[in-house]
């Protein structure tokens, strides 16, 4: 993580008081802020004395509150959001979170459905992908693994386990039971491994899915290009 970055682009989003600015790559190793209490407020740059908005920890599907560290002035840290827009950060006290590396990265070509996860420099994984189709696409851009779980069927459509990528489908609000988050997942249908054919997620075979879930931590960096 740079100790000073560029200044972001803003983005504001219709009735929030909240200023968001836009994520930029991340160099390994990347600093991962884990929220510490129940709520923690966001705000719209360092220093200011009231938040803008809040958000509820743990999240509303029940894992903890996570956000990947963009950059740090004094006790404020710049943070990438898990919510629309894709890609916004806020700023939040150092306070109310506790800090801790992550070596692992996670690179996505769409171009050629495939998957790559480094620790440090290192190539330690590398999977073939389904990836969405053209009416429903991956979005591209720089995220992170905001939460992982294992699924009641591991023989279902989502297989194994379900990594969450903190980014969401730019056409589709929803689907399945979900907002329209995508997650890197197992699948029933095998076959289509290394063609387009999601709503955006990116599905794994299973035995893929399940090593990505036990090698990756949470809070590590995703670029989808």
């Amino acid at each position: 993580m740079p100790p000073t970055a560029p200044a972001p682009e803003v983005v504001t989003v219709a009735g929030s008081r909240l200023r968001r600015g836009v994520a930029r790559p991340i160099s390994s190793p990347a600093t991962v802020a884990d929220v510490r209490g129940a709520r923690i407020g966001l705000y719209s740059a360092a220093g200011q004395a009231e938040s803008d908005e809040s958000y509820s920890n743990p999240t509303w599907e029940g894992l903890p509150l996570v956000f990947l560290v963009q950059q740090r002035q004094g006790d404020w840290l710049e943070v990438q959001l898990n919510t629309r827009p894709n890609q916004t950060t806020a700023w939040v006290r150092a306070a109310d979170v506790s800090l801790r590396p992550v070596t692992h990265r996670i690179v996505v070509s769409l171009a050629s459905r495939s998957l790559t996860v480094y620790d440090g420099q290192n190539a330690v994984m590398e999977a073939q992908l389904a990836v969405g189709t053209s009416s429903t696409p991956t979005p591209r851009g720089n995220y992170y693994v905001d939460g992982a779980v294992r699924t009641p069927d591991p023989s279902g459509v989502y297989g194994p386990y379900q990594v969450s990528v903190a980014a969401f489908s730019e056409v589709l609000m929803s689907f399945g039971s979900g907002v329209g988050q995508i997650a890197l997942h197992g699948t029933n249908a095998p076959s289509l491994v290394g063609t387009a054919a999601s709503n955006g997620c990116l599905r794994m075979a299973n035995a893929d899915i399940t090593r990505l879930a036990n090698t990756v931590p949470i809070g590590t960096p995703i670029q989808i290009a």
